[in-house]
């Protein structure tokens, strides 16, 4: 299926590995350019060199996301955009009892405030060009909270709330915003996740990941490609009707009807 997307551009964040990156390769296998940011400059530029290969334009802007400093340096780097996916790690996880203002403020930052920000920044754009797609990774929390990550689910979701009512504002001008749920991947997250519970329990990465799978339908993390394609196909010509959703990629793992 072509996508429609040739000679468009995005901005990807945190895509110098994990699922930014796979949702940057597959926009770049749509001949999509890109601006790639993460925080990391080695790792960034080794992507942006990679992605080059498949014969796109890539910018590389090392940069916070999180920061109003990181947001400036980022946007002006990008200039007008057709496609922004907004990405962001996720806060620690932890316990209720464990968590102060400070802590709520730098998720909020990280994973709502700042999405809000590069919204705001490029959807007007957007709106004028009469074409627009966001994409904003967020987690299978907001459908499902998870209790150890009290911090995401409560970012996560303010997020989802935000999107809500804005993605049902700007869909008269063509364009839309959407939601990519991920359950758990097989990126540094899940290396994360996994380590903390070896720490707690004095087993096996592998017996840690192998308890995790079985509690997932499809017996298997999920891959960052397989999310990329889920992206770029939002962020295509086909998916003009598609407003304000949030799509799970959980391999089922989260119990729901609707």
């Amino acid at each position: 299926m072509d996508l429609g997307l040739t000679g468009k551009k995005a901005l990807v964040c945190a895509s110098s590995k994990g699922l930014g990156k796979g949702c940057a390769a597959a926009l770049a296998a749509e001949g999509v350019e890109l601006v790639l940011n993460a925080r990391g400059a080695e790792a960034l530029e080794a992507t942006a060199a990679e992605l080059r290969a498949l014969g796109v334009a890539v910018t590389a802007v090392a940069a916070d996301i999180t920061t109003e400093a990181g947001q400036a340096k980022v946007l002006e780097a990008a200039g007008p955009v057709d496609i922004l996916v907004t990405n962001a790690g996720g806060p620690p996880p932890g316990l209720w009892k464990d968590w102060g203002r400070e802590d709520f403020i730098k998720a909020l930052d990280a994973n709502m405030l700042a999405p809000i920000a590069l919204m705001t920044a490029l959807l007007p754009g957007m709106c004028d060009r009469g074409w627009g797609r966001v994409v904003n990774i967020t987690s299978q929390s907001v459908k499902a909270p998870i209790p150890q990550l009290g911090l995401s689910n409560s970012a996560r979701t303010g997020l989802t709330g935000y999107v809500a009512g804005t993605s049902r504002q700007v869909a008269e001008f063509g364009v839309t915003i959407n939601n990519l749920l991920p359950g758990i991947h097989a990126t540094d997250r899940a290396v994360s996740l996994d380590g903390g519970v070896v720490a707690k329990e004095g087993i096996t990465m592998e017996e840690a990941r192998a308890r995790r799978e079985a509690t997932i339908p499809a017996r298997r993390y999920g891959t960052a490609e397989e999310f990329g394609k889920a992206c770029a196909f939002l962020c295509s010509v086909h998916a003009g009707f598609i407003v304000g959703q949030n799509i799970l990629l959980d391999g089922g793992g989260t119990n729901f009807t609707i």
